[in-house]
């Protein structure tokens, strides 16, 4: 017996009934031989936090614009926190921590720059149906190794898939919203308690709200700091959640879900839309855009891009073009923005 089968062993006698336990898996798209050390989760979860998509978060938008301040969250400290309440909520329920941390650091690698800024511009430049939930899935089969994709797991696929439905339900009741694990459920409510939480940190650090205009109902239930915000979410729902029906039922007490309702509220009427941060939105919206119209007309131009950004392989995978560019603009990071729309659209002295 290798190691990784001891590791399968030791999951079917310590895991709950309701976890998906790793020799269990659907597979992968691709065949493959499997590690003889690390189960398939454990290789998904190695496979992400590898792979270029998932160094480039530390360069794109959380909510503030970067470079605002060292200590505001960018879209990789959002994956951590979000990958260390869903590890702490599937740990304490026992179920697959492995695969948890999987589907959490790979949920958000297609998300755009300029953070939902860029995903409106892409909506309304390239495709309406874009979203960055679908791109990450985009990102992790067909976009990173050079075109040739991860060859992750079904069940990581399908909890990055459906981490998210922007401003739907934080429990939905919808089976076609919910992933097929419930790791993957954990990690979309994770998801969910990681941004009210830390968006409203960063809210309050910047001067955009400040502390005495939360709901009061929110200080009250949930908590005044971060750690005690966290504390209250996760808990409320481990202790909040039972078996019912032959199914784990993931759930939350009255209080604390309508005083997540309200803060969502709040944020998104006094945060994600307010006057400083759409401003700075405008003109994501110029760059994106403008650099998305020249990478279609100028194709010497984008495949050299394509090269750096190491995905040539994807101008040879069939899609069609405007694909391409908008897998492309997907990909790059607010800096990496800044800098070609710089190079291609400013002049250059030549003395």
């Amino acid at each position: 017996m290798n190691i990784r089968e001891q590791f399968e062993k030791r999951e079917a006698s310590f895991l709950s009934p309701f976890g998906c336990q790793s020799a269990h898996s659907r597979g992968r798209m691709r065949l493959e031989e499997p590690c003889p050390i690390r189960t398939a989760f454990q290789v998904d979860r190695d496979r992400i936090v590898y792979c270029n998509a998932f160094r480039r978060l530390k360069h794109k938008t959380q909510v503030f614009l970067n470079p605002l301040g060292d200590e505001y969250r960018t879209r990789l400290t959002h994956t951590l926190e979000v990958s260390q309440i869903a590890r702490t909520i599937t740990r304490a329920m026992f179920l697959n921590e492995d695969l948890a941390e999987a589907i959490a650091l790979g949920h958000d690698l297609g998300h755009t720059p300029f953070g939902h800024g860029g995903e409106a511009v892409l909506q309304e430049i390239h495709s309406p149906d874009f979203r960055h939930h679908k791109q990450s899935l985009r990102v992790v089969d067909a976009i990173e190794n050079n075109g040739q994709g991860l060859n992750l797991t079904h069940e990581v696929r399908d909890g990055v898939l459906k981490h998210s439905k922007g401003y739907g339900k934080i429990l939905p009741d919808d089976p076609d919203e919910l992933a097929c694990t419930m790791e993957g459920r954990i990690v979309r409510i994770s998801d969910i308690m990681a941004y009210l939480n830390h968006d409203l940190d960063d809210a309050v650090r910047s001067g955009v709200v400040r502390e005495n205009q939360v709901p009061e109902v929110c200080v009250r239930v949930i908590g005044r700091t971060h750690q005690e915000r966290a504390t209250t979410m996760i808990r409320d729902l481990i202790f909040s959640s039972r078996p019912a029906g032959g199914e784990l039922k993931l759930a939350m007490s009255d209080e604390v879900f309508e005083a997540m309702t309200t803060l969502r509220t709040f944020l998104y009427e006094n945060v994600y839309r307010s006057v400083r941060v759409h401003r700075e939105f405008i003109k994501a919206k110029k760059i994106l855009s403008e650099l998305y119209a020249y990478l279609l007309e100028n194709e010497a131009v984008f495949e050299k891009e394509l090269i750096r950004m190491g995905i040539a392989g994807c101008m040879d995978n069939g899609q069609p073009r405007e694909q391409v560019v908008c897998d492309f603009i997907a990909s790059i990071t607010d800096r990496y923005a800044l800098n070609l729309y710089e190079k291609i659209f400013f002049p250059s002295p030549t003395i």
